[in-house]
């Protein structure tokens, strides 16, 4: 079990060490000739993203998640290659094509791989702890790629996507040495019948429907606006300085991730996943309501809560999910979310043309609120039940 721990860990740090995070939307942005087409950079990530997610959700329950990791790095690679090369739009899109490949190989497999992992030693029901220690991994690799990634592309944009190569390598070796669990031994197989009996588990959850729905909200709507707002920085920043941001909203979401088995054991998921919209957006709103030198910083404050509002939510999601379909359920989740991604990108960067990266981030806040409502509609029909 710790060989795959370390091994899941090392795949994590590797995939979020991507150099050019903190100026991506800059450079994208100047190559394409707008805020519309540079956030359609990452459109396409989501939509070929979306278009994978059911193929590779199954091919990880009938083959194993072993296989899937080590395509999935390869597709990560290529990807990280084309950026390298990339001088033009049309090899920005091939680039996402292959990254959103890379992502619907990870989506469901690789948090199914932990799971079943942990199964195979009657450990399941520590979960959300070991999500929380391997989660910290990202963050931690994206607080160095914040920092050194923004120095560097102070003085050569190119250098930063050329060394985001090196932890592509890193990501296929450690998939090499993982070890497939037991838990996946019996599989079937007829891929139609299985998508089928994954649906109707959907169809017949109505907690799942609503967990999914509120995971897609607050992925596009959160994500898309974290990736904008170095943007909205750069009206206040200087490039060298974007990535200090960055960094500490980074290491904060690490300690984030890392502590929040224990605060999950202590106060519930559903109560932090209510906590987290509420103060996050609070916090955030009065930064853009009010900008000023201190905006970045006081935005990277919410990143205290965003680890164990992350591992809440898909601790609450595990919970609904069966063994036989986990993979292709958390797929068929993160289906849904990489369409909504990609609309809410495109939206938010057709609305930064108009209205500039300020409004256009108070948006994409006012709309992070509506989670709300699904909390409660979870938390009233838990309580009737009691």
């Amino acid at each position: 079990m710790e060989r795959n721990i370390k091994l899941i860990t090392i795949l994590n740090f590797c995939t979020d060490l991507a150099f050019y995070a903190p100026i991506a939307i800059i450079y994208f942005s100047q190559v394409a000739g707008s805020y519309t087409l540079g956030m359609g950079v990452f459109s396409i990530v989501m939509i070929s993203s979306a278009i994978f997610e059911i193929p590779t959700g199954i091919f990880s329950d009938l083959i194993g998640r072993k296989n899937t990791v080590i395509l999935g790095s390869i597709a990560y690679f290529g990807a990280a290659v084309a950026l390298a090369l990339a001088q033009s739009f049309p090899v920005l899109a091939i680039a996402a094509v292959l990254e959103g490949l890379g992502r619907s190989f990870f989506s469901g497999n690789n948090d199914a791989l932990l799971y079943d992992t942990l199964k195979q030693y009657h450990q399941e029901n520590k979960y959300h702890e070991f999500s929380g220690k391997t989660g910290s991994a990202f963050q931690i690799a994206l607080a160095v790629s914040a920092i050194i990634g923004g120095v560097i592309a102070n003085w050569s944009f190119r250098l930063v996507f050329w060394i985001s190569v090196i932890p592509r390598i890193g990501m296929i070796l450690a998939g090499l040495f993982l070890k497939e669990p037991r838990v996946h031994s019996e599989k079937s197989g007829n891929a139609y019948d299985h998508l089928a009996h994954a649906l109707s588990v959907f169809k017949n959850k109505s907690k799942l429907q609503l967990l999914i729905t509120a995971s897609a909200i607050k992925f596009s709507f959160g994500e898309a606006g974290y990736l904008f707002r170095s943007a909205f920085f750069y009206t206040l920043w200087p490039v060298w300085a974007i990535g200090i941001a960055s960094t500490l909203s980074n290491i904060g979401a690490a300690a984030s991730y890392y502590l929040s088995g224990r605060l999950i054991n202590r106060f519930k998921s559903l109560n932090i996943l209510i906590y987290e919209t509420v103060s996050n957006r609070l916090i955030t709103g009065f930064a853009l309501f009010f900008p000023t030198v201190a905006s970045p910083l006081l935005m990277s404050l919410p990143s205290l809560n965003f680890g164990v509002g992350q591992v809440a939510l898909n601790s609450l999601l595990q919970q609904e999910f069966t063994d036989a379909q986990r993979a292709t359920l958390m797929s068929l989740g993160s289906l849904i979310k990489s369409i909504t991604f990609a609309g809410v990108a495109l939206l938010l960067g057709a609305l930064a043309d108009r209205f500039g990266p300020r409004n256009t981030l108070l948006f994409s806040q006012a709309m992070l609120l509506t989670p709300l409502i699904i909390y409660w509609l979870i938390f009233k029909h838990e309580h009737s039940r009691n």
